[in-house]
């Protein structure tokens, strides 16, 4: 390169250079303070006083922004279909409600005893319900206020219903 074509490329990027800066330092305005800032208070005095003034900016704001439309017109929203008068139906019966349905509790035979004795042997049988009641029952007893013994077998017992009249047999597992 020739010292001409130095100088000529110093020359034209020093001009670049201070047009540059001058742009970016025209326009500019030093911001104005929306608040004037006392000359001498505490730190957290002087962020409070920010925050309020900056709160009531903001309710002047929202108090002049544009309320929203009740109902916007929708174009790809047909109008209702209009609906037919009521027609009087009669009311319907009332239904009669099923009887209740009776439930067998869970009963289960867990034992057999024995005595012996000169008519013949004695038994006994040992029976669980529900909630760990235990019945000790021998014929003609009864078991909870819905069942009676009505024979006791070497591994089954015969229990009689009182409610519907039915037999249920409990047998040893």
């Amino acid at each position: 390169m020739t010292p001409r074509k130095v100088a000529l490329y110093l020359v034209g990027g020093s001009v670049l250079a201070a047009w540059l800066a001058s742009a970016a330092s025209v326009g500019q305005a030093p911001p104005t303070p929306a608040v004037p800032v006392p000359v001498q208070t505490s730190g957290t005095e002087t962020l409070a006083q920010e925050v309020q003034a900056q709160a009531v900016r903001l309710r002047e704001r929202l108090a002049s922004a544009p309320a929203p439309q009740p109902r916007p017109r929708n174009p790809f929203a047909f109008a209702p279909a209009p609906r037919p008068p009521p027609r009087s139906v009669p009311a319907p019966a009332e239904p009669v409600p099923p009887p209740p349905v009776m439930t067998e509790p869970a009963l289960s035979l867990i034992g057999m005893a024995e005595d012996r004795t000169p008519d013949g042997p004695l038994r006994t049988a040992i029976i669980t319900a529900p909630g760990g009641e235990l019945f000790m029952v021998r014929v003609g007893d009864h078991v909870s206020a819905r069942y009676r013994v009505e024979a006791i077998g070497a591994d089954a017992v015969e229990l009689a219903d009182l409610t519907t009249g039915a037999v249920r047999r409990l047998a040893l597992r």
